[in-house]
């Protein structure tokens, strides 16, 4: 049975259109800006349905499957600025999957429900000063309280978070082992004691708003739990699928994109009486470069396959997000060389490409995590077999 229907058609030709009505004007501006209106932009994405496709109707959501999700990653890679297609990405895929599979139907409806209208914007609170890939070792702690859980220490690194309304945070609410003494909190971020410490100034995506974010003695109720206490660590990794399954996906289309820009740019330019595109080491590198991003689409669709069949797709899941990372890379470095001196420009989209680009080696697990991950489930690690 095929992965894609008419009704995938549908949806990307409709979020084609918004992203050239919506978003690629503004871009540019949004860049310079670094910075653009989250909520202003989730209420017309939220309004046309796109930010609950795999959510449930009861709270706004399309209840469609995975493979809608996944539609909608590849479509954003369209999107001219890394920053806002991630940003979204966030909202759908990051902050959201834990809560609305395990999140109480009190939570759901005072969060996940405004979320998928665009009516609040969230972020995703895992990453430290001191525990970016080591998730394990993060220091952020939730005492109890009477029925409140009392918040104290930070978060990095965090998108969506100059302007978001709600973190899914994850902290420590016991003294247990690492794997066992974390949960999953929903934190109001106009909470008392919550600081907004400075915006990030990053290498790219420049207009999503990245923050620090601090946490001195916030009070929250222990309902704002998502599933069991201390059972944190399970549903962030289970979460962390959905969100590297989206940042692989979402990487396709834009080395598309820049591959296709490429061969228009090099057919027209000329050096040595003839186009660039003419020498067969740059029209070779641009074919082996495609063959590159189709292997890697088949991998995705694969994991998406057996993701929506029920199955683990850790192992990947983690492949997909490592390949996509260096693919990424290797793709925006090859098209800027061959763009010579334009490439080379900041305002260049290629240039643009290959500095956000290089976040997806570094976020949401480092590609030396992902190895690890992978080397762990094959068996394959020191000492093991």
């Amino acid at each position: 049975m095929p992965l894609f229907t008419d009704e995938h058609d549908l949806l990307r030709d409709s979020l084609r259109k918004f992203i050239a009505r919506e978003i690629n004007p503004y871009c540019d501006e949004w860049e310079e800006a670094r910075i653009f209106p989250a909520h202003e932009l989730f209420k017309k994405l939220g309004n046309e349905g796109f930010l609950g496709l795999t959510k449930p109707t009861e709270y706004g959501g399309s209840g469609l499957d995975y493979s809608y999700a996944l539609v909608m990653a590849e479509e954003l890679g369209r999107v001219d600025a890394g920053g806002v297609s991630l940003a979204i990405g966030v909202q759908t895929d990051m902050c959201t999957p834990a809560l609305a599979r395990f999140g109480s139907d009190e939570l759901k409806k005072e969060f996940l429900a405004p979320s998928i209208a665009g009516d609040l914007v969230g972020c995703i609170g895992v990453s430290e000063v001191g525990a970016g890939s080591d998730v394990a070792s993060l220091k952020t702690y939730a005492r109890k309280d009477g029925d409140d859980y009392v918040i104290t220490g930070g978060k990095m690194w965090i998108t969506n978070g100059i302007q978001a309304d709600w973190m899914c945070c994850l902290a420590n609410t016991s003294d247990d082992k690492p794997h066992k003494n974390k949960t999953l909190i929903i934190v109001p971020l106009n909470s008392k004691g919550v600081e907004r410490a400075r915006k990030l100034h990053k290498l790219g995506m420049w207009s999503s708003d990245t923050a620090q974010i601090f946490f001195d003695e916030v009070r929250v109720p222990q309902r704002y739990a998502i599933g069991p206490e201390g059972a944190g660590f399970m549903l962030q990794m289970l979460q962390f699928q959905e969100e590297r399954l989206w940042g692989a996906a979402n990487s396709l289309t834009a080395m598309e994109t820049a591959i296709t820009e490429t061969v228009k740019y090099t057919r027209e330019r000329k050096a040595f009486g003839k186009s660039i595109l003419d020498n067969q080491v740059v029209h070779f590198r641009i074919a082996e470069l495609l063959t590159e991003v189709e292997s890697l689409r088949a991998l995705i669709y694969r994991a998406a396959e057996l993701f929506i069949s029920g199955k683990d797709v850790t192992r990947l899941a983690s492949m997909a997000k490592l390949k996509s990372g260096r693919l990424g890379r290797e793709v925006a470095d090859s098209c800027l060389q061959y763009w010579g001196g334009m490439g080379y420009m900041w305002e260049s989209k290629i240039s643009r490409l290959f500095r956000d680009s290089r976040l997806i080696s570094v976020g949401g697990g480092a590609d030396e995590v992902m190895l690890g991950i992978i080397a762990k489930l094959e068996g394959i690690l020191p000492g093991k077999g």
